[in-house]
């Protein structure tokens, strides 16, 4: 498990290490959120648990998104009826367009929370901070209040949360 005080753990190792495990060519937001839920000793992966997010929850709810996005175009699917992604070793996922827009949210957020450290609640908050994109479905998916979610992820991190 990475060290829940070094950002480069969560965005370098675990997030990518979930792209490959969706056989994904990029680091996206939900790799990012799955990395932090991890982070079973850490202030924001205990945040995620108290909202019924754990690793396994999130996991399927993302797939039950997939398979709502899916059939909005008409495709029916079945998780289990599907084989596994097969990660591509020879390659490092590199980072996508939702995990910069991510962290730029995060960068952005104002300097006073959390004295303007970077470290998994302010990368949560930023992940929260938006009602487009998977994440957002996903958390909709999961029947999950993504903005009371990032009121209290703010206010964790008002309070020096890391």
């Amino acid at each position: 498990m990475p060290d829940h005080k070094d950002v480069r753990a969560i965005l370098v190792r675990a997030a990518r290490a979930e792209a490959r495990r969706d056989g994904s060519r990029t680091v996206e937001a939900e790799h990012v959120l799955l990395a932090i839920a991890a982070l079973e000793d850490s202030a924001a992966a205990r945040l995620l648990a108290d909202a019924g997010l754990t690793e396994s929850a999130i996991r399927t709810a993302l797939n039950r998104e997939w398979e709502q996005s899916l059939a909005v175009a008409g495709i029916a699917v079945r998780m289990g009826l599907l084989p596994e992604a097969t990660p591509d070793r020879a390659r490092d996922p590199q980072i996508g367009e939702s995990t910069k827009l991510m962290l730029r949210r995060a960068m952005d957020a104002p300097p006073k929370l959390g004295g303007g450290r970077f470290g998994p609640m302010r990368i949560l908050v930023g992940l929260l901070d938006t009602d487009r994109g998977r994440v957002a479905r996903t958390l909709q998916a999961a029947g999950v209040d993504r903005a009371a979610l990032r009121t209290k992820a703010a206010e964790a991190l008002a309070a020096g949360t890391r």
